[in-house]
């Protein structure tokens, strides 16, 4: 099996405006607001064609389940599989599998430490 490597990460913040002006004026992201039911900014950082960087996103703090700044996505090819292994080694599931309609299945997840983390399987069916 492949390692899972990062494929999406996310600034939590108490001013969401902001720090997307930050970041699109410093580095040149570029960002736009998702249509889900909650405030979410997806961040394009790189080229646009994905090859020089990942995507991730700027969301308010307070709306993930846990209180961190960063949290990084990582890739994986089974997520119910490795939900099992991160808590037969030491970690928590922080949600439960949801559907991002389209794109695939997510849940949060976190360290023996305490550090959260997300997994992403892709799954164009997802509903």
């Amino acid at each position: 099996m492949a390692s899972a490597r990062v494929v999406h990460f996310e600034y939590m913040t108490k001013d969401p405006d902001t720090l997307q002006k930050f970041f699109e004026d410093t580095f040149g992201w570029t960002t736009e607001k998702w249509g889900g039911p909650f405030d979410y900014r997806l961040v394009t950082a790189g080229n646009e064609d994905g090859g020089d960087g990942i995507g991730g996103g700027i969301m308010p703090a307070g709306q993930a389940p846990f209180d961190a700044p960063v949290c990084n996505t990582f890739g994986v090819g089974d997520i119910d599989a490795m939900m099992k292994k991160v808590e037969a080694n030491g970690g928590k599931m922080l949600t439960p599998k949801s559907a991002i309609p389209g794109m695939g299945w997510f849940c949060y997840a976190q360290t023996p430490d305490g550090m959260p983390f997300g997994m992403m399987e892709p799954d164009d069916n997802a509903k």
